[in-house]
């Protein structure tokens, strides 16, 4: 009477390249802000010293 139980665990592996688009643009706008910001440094605080 006893009654076996078989749950079939489906892991699916995302590969959504939307996602992936969107993490770029993201880091890429990091670094731009990151380059204008040393840019603006250089050109004009540096300077000043």
């Amino acid at each position: 009477m006893e009654e076996e139980k078989r749950v079939e665990v489906r892991r699916e592996e995302r590969t959504d390249s939307g996602m992936v688009g969107a993490t770029f643009i993201k880091y890429a706008a990091y670094l731009i802000i990151f380059f204008g910001v040393l840019w603006f440094l250089i050109s004009y605080v540096f300077p000043m010293f």
